[in-house]
Protein backbone atom coordinates (compact mmCIF):
# COMPACT_ATOMS: atom_id res chain seq x y z
CA UNK A 1 0.00 0.00 0.00
CA UNK A 2 1.03 3.66 -0.30
CA UNK A 3 2.23 5.96 2.44
CA UNK A 4 0.08 5.87 5.55
CA UNK A 5 -1.72 9.13 6.22
CA UNK A 6 -1.74 9.69 9.99
CA UNK A 7 -3.43 12.32 12.13
CA UNK A 8 -2.20 12.97 15.68
CA UNK A 9 -4.15 15.07 18.17
CA UNK A 10 -1.87 16.88 20.63
CA UNK A 11 1.50 18.64 20.34
CA UNK A 12 2.94 18.31 23.83
CA UNK A 13 5.45 15.43 24.17
CA UNK A 14 3.92 12.14 23.00
CA UNK A 15 2.40 13.67 19.85
CA UNK A 16 5.57 15.26 18.40
CA UNK A 17 7.64 12.21 19.42
CA UNK A 18 5.28 9.92 17.50
CA UNK A 19 5.16 12.34 14.57
CA UNK A 20 8.95 12.42 14.30
CA UNK A 21 9.22 8.62 14.22
CA UNK A 22 6.35 8.19 11.75
CA UNK A 23 7.86 10.78 9.40
CA UNK A 24 11.15 8.89 9.51
CA UNK A 25 9.24 5.75 8.53
CA UNK A 26 8.00 7.56 5.43
CA UNK A 27 4.45 8.34 6.54
CA UNK A 28 2.39 11.45 5.79
CA UNK A 29 1.83 12.97 9.26
CA UNK A 30 -0.41 15.78 10.48
CA UNK A 31 -0.52 17.04 14.07
CA UNK A 32 -3.48 19.12 15.22
CA UNK A 33 -3.18 21.15 18.43
CA UNK A 34 -6.00 23.15 20.03
CA UNK A 35 -3.64 25.81 21.42
CA UNK A 36 -2.79 28.62 18.95
CA UNK A 37 0.96 27.99 19.22
CA UNK A 38 3.43 25.56 20.71
CA UNK A 39 3.30 25.84 24.49
CA UNK A 40 6.67 26.45 26.09
CA UNK A 41 7.53 26.54 29.78
CA UNK A 42 5.42 24.39 32.04
CA UNK A 43 6.42 21.97 34.75
CA UNK A 44 9.57 19.88 34.88
CA UNK A 45 9.41 16.32 33.58
CA UNK A 46 11.83 13.43 34.15
CA UNK A 47 13.33 11.10 31.57
CA UNK A 48 14.36 7.86 33.21
CA UNK A 49 15.63 4.41 32.41
CA UNK A 50 14.77 3.06 28.99
CA UNK A 51 13.53 6.44 27.73
CA UNK A 52 17.15 7.59 27.57
CA UNK A 53 17.81 4.82 25.03
CA UNK A 54 14.72 5.96 23.08
CA UNK A 55 16.21 9.47 22.99
CA UNK A 56 19.49 8.08 21.71
CA UNK A 57 17.81 6.10 18.92
CA UNK A 58 15.77 9.18 18.00
CA UNK A 59 19.01 11.14 17.65
CA UNK A 60 18.00 13.92 20.07
CA UNK A 61 19.88 12.74 23.15
CA UNK A 62 22.63 15.36 22.90
CA UNK A 63 20.18 18.21 22.35
CA UNK A 64 17.87 17.14 25.19
CA UNK A 65 20.79 16.85 27.57
CA UNK A 66 22.04 20.29 26.57
CA UNK A 67 18.58 21.74 27.26
CA UNK A 68 17.96 19.97 30.56
CA UNK A 69 17.81 21.88 33.80
CA UNK A 70 20.92 21.43 35.95
CA UNK A 71 19.97 19.66 39.16
CA UNK A 72 22.22 18.45 41.91
CA UNK A 73 19.66 17.43 44.51
CA UNK A 74 16.64 17.90 46.75
CA UNK A 75 16.34 19.14 50.33
CA UNK A 76 13.43 18.94 52.75
CA UNK A 77 13.44 21.90 55.13
CA UNK A 78 11.59 23.11 58.22
CA UNK A 79 9.76 26.42 58.63
CA UNK A 80 13.04 28.26 59.23
CA UNK A 81 14.62 26.83 56.08
CA UNK A 82 16.89 24.42 57.95
CA UNK A 83 17.68 21.23 56.03
CA UNK A 84 16.17 18.09 57.57
CA UNK A 85 17.13 15.67 54.83
CA UNK A 86 18.68 15.79 51.38
CA UNK A 87 19.29 13.61 48.33
CA UNK A 88 21.70 14.14 45.45
CA UNK A 89 20.97 13.38 41.80
CA UNK A 90 24.16 11.37 41.40
CA UNK A 91 23.37 8.91 44.19
CA UNK A 92 21.17 6.48 42.29
CA UNK A 93 22.55 6.28 38.75
CA UNK A 94 20.19 8.92 37.38
CA UNK A 95 17.01 6.99 38.19
CA UNK A 96 16.54 7.97 41.84
CA UNK A 97 14.09 10.44 43.41
CA UNK A 98 16.05 13.17 41.58
CA UNK A 99 16.41 12.12 37.93
CA UNK A 100 19.50 12.55 35.79
CA UNK A 101 17.48 14.29 33.05
CA UNK A 102 14.95 16.87 34.22
CA UNK A 103 13.69 19.23 31.54
CA UNK A 104 10.85 21.73 31.24
CA UNK A 105 7.89 20.12 29.50
CA UNK A 106 7.75 22.94 26.97
CA UNK A 107 11.46 22.71 26.24
CA UNK A 108 11.22 18.99 25.45
CA UNK A 109 8.16 19.71 23.32
CA UNK A 110 10.09 22.38 21.41
CA UNK A 111 13.04 20.06 20.77
CA UNK A 112 10.75 17.39 19.32
CA UNK A 113 8.78 19.94 17.31
CA UNK A 114 11.91 21.50 15.80
CA UNK A 115 13.24 18.07 14.84
CA UNK A 116 9.98 17.13 13.09
CA UNK A 117 8.41 20.31 11.69
CA UNK A 118 10.12 20.10 8.28
CA UNK A 119 8.47 16.70 7.69
CA UNK A 120 5.23 17.06 9.65
CA UNK A 121 2.20 19.28 9.01
CA UNK A 122 1.49 21.05 12.33
CA UNK A 123 -1.88 22.78 12.59
CA UNK A 124 -2.23 24.98 15.65
CA UNK A 125 -5.46 26.54 16.90
CA UNK A 126 -7.70 23.70 15.76
CA UNK A 127 -9.08 20.44 17.15
CA UNK A 128 -10.97 17.31 16.17
CA UNK A 129 -14.75 17.59 16.60
CA UNK A 130 -15.81 14.17 15.30
CA UNK A 131 -14.43 10.94 13.81
CA UNK A 132 -16.05 8.16 11.80
CA UNK A 133 -14.12 4.93 11.17
CA UNK A 134 -15.52 3.02 8.19
CA UNK A 135 -12.95 0.22 8.42
CA UNK A 136 -10.71 1.53 5.65
CA UNK A 137 -10.42 5.23 6.54
CA UNK A 138 -11.15 7.52 9.46
CA UNK A 139 -13.21 10.52 8.39
CA UNK A 140 -12.43 13.50 10.61
CA UNK A 141 -14.17 16.83 11.12
CA UNK A 142 -12.34 19.77 12.64
CA UNK A 143 -13.45 22.92 14.44
CA UNK A 144 -11.88 25.12 11.74
CA UNK A 145 -10.27 23.15 8.90
CA UNK A 146 -12.26 21.28 6.23
CA UNK A 147 -13.11 17.63 6.87
CA UNK A 148 -10.44 15.13 5.85
CA UNK A 149 -9.82 11.37 5.81
CA UNK A 150 -6.86 9.52 7.33
CA UNK A 151 -5.62 5.94 7.52
CA UNK A 152 -4.86 6.25 11.25
CA UNK A 153 -5.82 8.69 14.00
CA UNK A 154 -3.94 8.84 17.32
CA UNK A 155 -5.03 10.78 20.40
CA UNK A 156 -2.08 12.19 22.32
CA UNK A 157 -4.19 14.92 23.87
CA UNK A 158 -3.49 14.36 27.55
CA UNK A 159 -5.25 13.40 30.73
CA UNK A 160 -8.52 15.07 29.70
CA UNK A 161 -8.46 13.65 26.17
CA UNK A 162 -11.44 14.62 24.03
CA UNK A 163 -10.67 11.86 21.53
CA UNK A 164 -10.68 9.25 24.32
CA UNK A 165 -14.04 10.51 25.51
CA UNK A 166 -15.50 10.20 21.99
CA UNK A 167 -14.26 6.58 21.83
CA UNK A 168 -14.90 5.26 25.33
CA UNK A 169 -17.26 7.67 27.08
CA UNK A 170 -16.93 10.17 29.97
CA UNK A 171 -13.50 10.47 31.60
CA UNK A 172 -15.00 9.84 35.03
CA UNK A 173 -15.28 6.17 34.00
CA UNK A 174 -11.52 5.84 33.51
CA UNK A 175 -9.80 8.40 35.77
CA UNK A 176 -8.64 7.10 39.13
CA UNK A 177 -7.97 9.98 41.55
CA UNK A 178 -5.03 9.14 43.84
CA UNK A 179 -5.97 11.57 46.60
CA UNK A 180 -3.33 14.19 45.76
CA UNK A 181 -3.55 17.48 43.85
CA UNK A 182 -0.56 19.24 42.36
CA UNK A 183 0.18 22.69 40.98
CA UNK A 184 3.16 24.37 39.29
CA UNK A 185 3.98 27.94 38.30
CA UNK A 186 7.08 29.94 37.38
CA UNK A 187 8.22 32.33 40.12
CA UNK A 188 11.16 34.48 41.14
CA UNK A 189 14.14 32.66 42.59
CA UNK A 190 13.96 35.02 45.55
CA UNK A 191 16.06 32.88 47.90
CA UNK A 192 18.80 32.27 45.33
CA UNK A 193 18.81 28.48 45.20
CA UNK A 194 21.30 27.08 42.68
CA UNK A 195 20.67 23.87 40.75
CA UNK A 196 18.61 22.53 43.61
CA UNK A 197 15.08 21.75 44.80
CA UNK A 198 13.78 22.73 48.23
CA UNK A 199 10.51 21.45 49.71
CA UNK A 200 8.64 22.25 52.91
CA UNK A 201 5.78 20.15 54.30
CA UNK A 202 2.98 20.59 56.77
CA UNK A 203 0.44 17.82 57.40
CA UNK A 204 -1.39 17.12 54.16
CA UNK A 205 0.38 19.77 52.08
CA UNK A 206 3.82 20.50 50.59
CA UNK A 207 5.19 23.59 48.90
CA UNK A 208 8.56 24.09 47.30
CA UNK A 209 10.68 25.57 44.55
CA UNK A 210 13.29 24.34 42.12
CA UNK A 211 15.78 26.57 40.31
CA UNK A 212 15.34 26.71 36.52
CA UNK A 213 16.64 28.65 33.52
CA UNK A 214 20.18 28.96 34.80
CA UNK A 215 18.95 29.76 38.32
CA UNK A 216 17.29 32.97 37.11
CA UNK A 217 13.81 31.65 37.91
CA UNK A 218 12.19 29.01 40.06
CA UNK A 219 9.50 26.45 39.36
CA UNK A 220 7.18 26.69 42.35
CA UNK A 221 5.10 23.65 43.23
CA UNK A 222 2.35 22.89 45.70
CA UNK A 223 0.60 19.63 46.51
CA UNK A 224 -2.12 18.72 48.95
CA UNK A 225 -4.14 15.66 49.92
CA UNK A 226 -7.92 15.71 49.43
CA UNK A 227 -10.84 13.69 48.12
CA UNK A 228 -12.49 13.55 44.71
CA UNK A 229 -12.51 16.78 42.66
CA UNK A 230 -15.59 19.00 42.43
CA UNK A 231 -14.35 21.79 40.15
CA UNK A 232 -14.22 22.34 36.38
CA UNK A 233 -10.74 21.43 35.15
CA UNK A 234 -11.07 24.14 32.48
CA UNK A 235 -11.67 26.95 35.04
CA UNK A 236 -8.18 28.31 35.73
CA UNK A 237 -9.42 31.10 38.02
CA UNK A 238 -11.16 28.55 40.23
CA UNK A 239 -7.99 26.44 40.31
CA UNK A 240 -5.92 29.43 41.46
CA UNK A 241 -8.42 30.10 44.25
CA UNK A 242 -8.20 26.47 45.35
CA UNK A 243 -4.40 26.54 45.54
CA UNK A 244 -4.31 29.83 47.46
CA UNK A 245 -6.97 28.64 49.89
CA UNK A 246 -5.36 25.24 50.49
CA UNK A 247 -1.88 26.75 50.99
CA UNK A 248 -3.05 29.67 53.10
CA UNK A 249 -1.12 30.15 56.33
CA UNK A 250 1.77 27.85 55.44
CA UNK A 251 5.20 28.74 56.78
CA UNK A 252 8.65 28.93 55.17
CA UNK A 253 8.49 30.84 51.81
CA UNK A 254 4.89 29.94 50.99
CA UNK A 255 3.50 33.49 51.09
CA UNK A 256 6.13 34.80 48.65
CA UNK A 257 5.48 31.96 46.20
CA UNK A 258 1.70 32.15 46.42
CA UNK A 259 1.76 35.91 45.77
CA UNK A 260 3.02 35.21 42.24
CA UNK A 261 0.30 32.81 41.10
CA UNK A 262 -1.94 35.45 39.51
CA UNK A 263 0.82 36.75 37.25
CA UNK A 264 2.46 33.43 36.40
CA UNK A 265 2.43 32.75 32.63
CA UNK A 266 2.22 28.98 33.01
CA UNK A 267 0.06 28.16 36.05
CA UNK A 268 -0.93 24.49 36.10
CA UNK A 269 -3.24 22.63 38.47
CA UNK A 270 -4.84 19.21 38.34
CA UNK A 271 -5.54 16.05 40.24
CA UNK A 272 -2.91 13.34 40.40
CA UNK A 273 -4.99 10.78 38.53
CA UNK A 274 -4.37 7.67 36.50
CA UNK A 275 -6.09 6.51 33.33
CA UNK A 276 -7.03 2.84 33.29
CA UNK A 277 -8.70 1.77 30.05
CA UNK A 278 -9.77 -1.75 29.08
CA UNK A 279 -8.09 -1.15 25.69
CA UNK A 280 -6.07 1.63 24.08
CA UNK A 281 -7.62 1.60 20.61
CA UNK A 282 -10.79 1.09 18.64
CA UNK A 283 -10.39 0.14 14.99
CA UNK A 284 -8.10 2.63 13.28
CA UNK A 285 -8.12 5.09 16.19
CA UNK A 286 -5.66 4.70 19.06
CA UNK A 287 -4.43 6.55 22.14
CA UNK A 288 -0.94 7.39 23.34
CA UNK A 289 0.68 8.79 26.49
CA UNK A 290 -1.50 10.32 29.20
CA UNK A 291 -4.60 9.93 27.04
CA UNK A 292 -4.17 6.14 27.13
CA UNK A 293 -2.31 5.31 30.35
CA UNK A 294 -1.51 8.36 32.46
CA UNK A 295 0.44 7.17 35.51
CA UNK A 296 0.07 10.57 37.25
CA UNK A 297 2.86 13.03 38.16
CA UNK A 298 3.41 10.97 41.31
CA UNK A 299 4.93 8.17 39.23
CA UNK A 300 7.83 10.30 38.00
CA UNK A 301 7.49 8.45 34.69
CA UNK A 302 4.96 10.46 32.66
CA UNK A 303 7.37 11.71 30.01
CA UNK A 304 9.28 8.42 30.13
CA UNK A 305 6.31 6.28 29.15
CA UNK A 306 5.18 8.87 26.59
CA UNK A 307 8.53 8.72 24.79
CA UNK A 308 8.74 4.93 24.95
CA UNK A 309 5.10 4.55 23.92
CA UNK A 310 5.66 6.76 20.87
CA UNK A 311 8.69 4.69 19.87
CA UNK A 312 6.79 1.39 20.12
CA UNK A 313 3.59 2.58 18.44
CA UNK A 314 5.47 4.11 15.52
CA UNK A 315 7.52 0.95 15.04
CA UNK A 316 4.50 -1.31 15.09
CA UNK A 317 2.59 0.87 12.61
CA UNK A 318 5.63 0.89 10.33
CA UNK A 319 5.91 -2.90 10.58
CA UNK A 320 2.40 -3.66 9.34
CA UNK A 321 0.94 -0.60 7.61
CA UNK A 322 -1.65 -2.88 6.00
CA UNK A 323 -2.86 -4.08 9.44
CA UNK A 324 -3.56 -1.07 11.64
CA UNK A 325 -5.62 -2.90 14.25
CA UNK A 326 -2.89 -5.54 14.57
CA UNK A 327 -0.26 -2.83 15.08
CA UNK A 328 -2.36 -1.20 17.83
CA UNK A 329 -2.84 -4.61 19.49
CA UNK A 330 0.90 -5.39 19.53
CA UNK A 331 1.72 -1.92 20.84
CA UNK A 332 -0.66 -2.44 23.75
CA UNK A 333 0.39 -6.03 24.41
CA UNK A 334 4.05 -5.05 24.65
CA UNK A 335 3.64 -1.96 26.83
CA UNK A 336 0.73 -2.67 29.15
CA UNK A 337 2.55 -4.92 31.70
CA UNK A 338 5.39 -2.42 32.17
CA UNK A 339 3.10 0.59 32.43
CA UNK A 340 0.90 -1.32 34.86
CA UNK A 341 3.89 -1.73 37.20
CA UNK A 342 4.63 1.99 37.01
CA UNK A 343 1.02 2.92 37.73
CA UNK A 344 0.93 0.55 40.70
CA UNK A 345 3.87 2.32 42.36
CA UNK A 346 2.53 5.88 42.11
CA UNK A 347 0.25 6.09 45.19
CA UNK A 348 3.17 5.51 47.58
CA UNK A 349 4.99 8.49 46.07
CA UNK A 350 2.10 10.75 47.06
CA UNK A 351 2.36 9.60 50.65
CA UNK A 352 6.09 10.33 50.64
CA UNK A 353 5.92 13.75 49.03
CA UNK A 354 2.92 14.96 51.03
CA UNK A 355 2.54 13.06 54.32
CA UNK A 356 -0.75 13.51 56.16
CA UNK A 357 0.73 13.84 59.65
CA UNK A 358 3.62 15.54 61.46
CA UNK A 359 4.91 12.07 62.32
CA UNK A 360 4.89 11.14 58.64
CA UNK A 361 6.84 14.29 57.72
CA UNK A 362 9.46 13.60 60.41
CA UNK A 363 9.74 9.95 59.35
CA UNK A 364 10.27 10.90 55.69
CA UNK A 365 12.86 13.57 56.53
CA UNK A 366 14.80 11.20 58.77
CA UNK A 367 14.68 8.44 56.17
CA UNK A 368 16.02 10.82 53.51
CA UNK A 369 18.76 12.06 55.86
CA UNK A 370 19.88 8.53 56.72
CA UNK A 371 19.68 7.31 53.12
CA UNK A 372 22.62 9.48 52.13
CA UNK A 373 24.86 7.66 54.59
CA UNK A 374 23.71 4.05 54.16
CA UNK A 375 26.11 1.74 52.27
CA UNK A 376 24.39 0.17 49.28
CA UNK A 377 21.72 2.85 49.39
CA UNK A 378 20.66 1.89 45.86
CA UNK A 379 18.90 -1.08 47.44
CA UNK A 380 16.45 1.34 49.12
CA UNK A 381 14.94 2.22 45.75
CA UNK A 382 15.91 -0.88 43.79
CA UNK A 383 12.30 -1.49 42.76
CA UNK A 384 12.01 2.03 41.30
CA UNK A 385 15.28 1.67 39.37
CA UNK A 386 14.15 -1.73 38.08
CA UNK A 387 10.81 -0.32 36.92
CA UNK A 388 12.52 2.48 35.01
CA UNK A 389 14.65 -0.02 33.12
CA UNK A 390 12.31 -3.01 32.91
CA UNK A 391 11.27 -2.55 29.29
CA UNK A 392 13.36 -3.60 26.29
CA UNK A 393 13.07 -1.62 23.07
CA UNK A 394 12.68 -3.65 19.90
CA UNK A 395 14.74 -2.70 16.85
CA UNK A 396 12.54 -1.05 14.20
CA UNK A 397 15.41 0.52 12.25
CA UNK A 398 14.71 -1.64 9.18
CA UNK A 399 11.59 0.48 8.54
CA UNK A 400 13.46 3.80 8.35
CA UNK A 401 13.51 5.53 4.99
CA UNK A 402 16.11 7.93 3.60
CA UNK A 403 15.72 11.49 4.83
Amino acid sequence: MGRLKVLISGASIAGPALALWLARYGMDVTVVERWPELRTGGQLVDLRGVSREALRRMGVDTEVRSEREAIFGLSFVDGQGRTKGALRADQFGGDGPVAEIEILRGTLSRVLYEQSRDRVDYRFGDRITSTRDDGTKVHVEFASAPAESFDVVVGADGLHSELRESLFGPEANYLNHLGTYISFWTARNHIGIKDWTVAYSEPGRTIGMRSILGNTKAMAFFSFRAGAPSYDWRDVDAQMRIVKARASGMGWEAAALLSQIDTAPDFYFDTCSQVTLPKWSAGRIGLLGDAAYCASPLSGHGATIAMVGAYVLAGELAGTPEDITGAFARYERKLRPWIGRIQQSAPDSGKTMTPRTSYGIAFRNNLVRLASHVPGKELLIRSQINRSNAFTLDDYSRHLVAA
